[in-house]
């Protein structure tokens, strides 16, 4: 049952087939840190594939190609099969947002002549450690007339950041006492931004000097933040991890990573007999709700109006394309950290190199919130990953009693269709930067080409 390190049995072909994807993924990762930043590079990328908008397409057929958008931060993607849909579809779903701090609605305020932006964590995080890095600004602000501002700070070498403080450590030793998750709370993830106070100004004069520079580069008047978007997230660039360069250094990586392969795999395969769907969801970290989370009907109605342009939609029509249909619920694993051995089982872990990682279950302790996929679905993907040489491993989230996590699994499965989990392992997940293995990803593309080709 030991499975075997990928590396050790690539030529040289693959290897550049390996390191091409690598590139391309940096450069995703680097310029998509928000799901609406993600979705644009989507949209570029399929429309240069030749994917149409689902809107402007008055009527489908097998080999066409489409995608719809939900408010500019969820995506879905179809190539038409040529096997009717009510047979089912093959499905690969990932999500794009991470774990983040994002602004609160009324941010912006002076103390003792620094500025701050007062933020809300999104996700699941070890708040302790966002401090002291250096930070960007991504989102959007849409003023009252409707006129939508991009706004990113940080990326650009030219760009200042900003920041969240920490208490030195010759003052910490009350802080020091303290449980981790308390270190540093919620409150305290203000961002710093800036201490030079406006000339002539009596009150909240830093402040004040913060709003003219807002209102010089962006027009942006203080309410306008009541209609904003904006996330704070570590500043920097992708980059190569390791002497050897074995590995991706990133924000983001949970679960940009299982999004980028599935959606170059999406637009690799060729003529699919069924058709090949390719869904990247928001809101998957606080629970995969609201309008652009996998609970909502978003890709339920995608389906029917695709079974409307091919002139077969009826409400049976839909049930039954969904029910037939299978799916990976693409989403990261946690790599066995030496470091950090007591937490893993070391039979049923994944490891750094040993290919795509299929989770049949995921959830907490007695697999509380899990999809639990059939064993004969199990059977026939571990089918068709050897019909296609893919390097796979089974893992389970660390041990039993350690605690879990969940992903979109469970979500389509309740349409009665066939999920399991499957993605790259990754180590230090959910922190500020995650760090992945180049041949992972490799693999993990070749599996979501294989199972959206060969998937009966």
């Amino acid at each position: 049952m030991e499975r075997k390190n990928a590396w050790l049995t690539y030529n040289e072909a693959q290897l550049k087939e390996l390191n091409d994807l690598n590139e391309g993924y940096k450069d995703f990762l680097s310029n998509g840190k928000t799901e609406r930043e993600c979705v644009k590079l989507a949209i570029k990328m399929a429309e240069e594939a030749g994917y149409q908008e689902l809107s402007t397409v008055k009527s489908l057929k097998a080999g066409d190609k489409v995608y719809a958008v939900c408010m500019k931060k969820t995506i879905v993607l179809y190539q038409i099969g040529k096997q009717p849909m009510e047979e089912g579809l093959n499905i690969l779903g990932a999500h794009i947002d991470s774990p983040r701090l994002d602004l609160k609605q009324n941010p912006l305020y002076e103390d003792t002549d620094l500025a701050y932006l007062d933020t809300h964590y999104y996700g699941g995080i070890k708040k302790y450690q966002w401090v002291t890095l250096p930070l960007a600004i991504h989102g959007v602000v849409v003023k009252k007339d409707g006129n939508v501002v991009d706004i990113v700070i940080g990326e650009d070498e030219s760009d200042p950041v900003v920041g969240i403080t920490d208490l030195l450590i010759h003052l910490a030793g009350k802080q020091m006492e303290k449980k981790a998750s308390v270190v540093i709370e919620g409150e305290e993830l203000d961002v710093l931004i800036g201490s030079k106070p406006l000339q002539e100004e009596e009150k909240d004069a830093v402040k004040a000097g913060i709003l003219a520079i807002l209102k010089e580069k962006y027009d942006l008047e203080e309410e306008d933040f009541l209609s904003a978007e904006l996330e704070v997230v570590p500043a920097g660039k992708a980059r190569d991890f390791g002497l050897d360069r074995s590995m991706v250094m990133s924000y983001g990586q949970d679960d940009r990573v299982c999004a980028y392969t599935s959606l170059v795999a999406a637009l690799n395969v060729k003529a699919p007999e069924k058709t090949a769907v390719c869904i990247l969801v928001d809101k998957e970290e606080i629970g995969s709700v609201g309008a652009t989370g996998m609970q909502s009907q978003f890709f339920e109605n995608t389906v029917a109006e695709v079974l409307d342009r091919m002139g077969v939609y009826s409400e049976l029509a839909v049930r039954r394309c969904l029910a037939n249909s299978s799916m990976l619920s693409s989403d990261v694993n946690a790599a066995y950290d030496p470091t950090f051995a007591a937490a893993f089982e070391k039979k049923n872990c994944s490891y750094f190199g040993r290919g795509v990682v299929f989770s049949k279950y995921t959830g907490a302790r007695g697999k509380s919130g899990s999809n639990d996929a059939s064993a004969e679905y199990m059977g026939r993907l571990r089918k068709v990953m050897d019909d296609n040489e893919i390097h796979f491993q089974t893992a389970e989230l660390g041990k039993v009693d350690f605690g879990g996590g969940g992903t979109i699994a469970y979500i389509p499965a309740a349409y009665g269709m066939n999920v399991i989990d499957s993605g790259v392992a990754v180590l230090s997940m959910h922190a500020p930067w995650e760090i992945c293995s180049k041949a992972d990803i490799y693999e993990a593309e070749k599996c979501y080409e294989a199972f959206l080709k060969d998937m009966k």
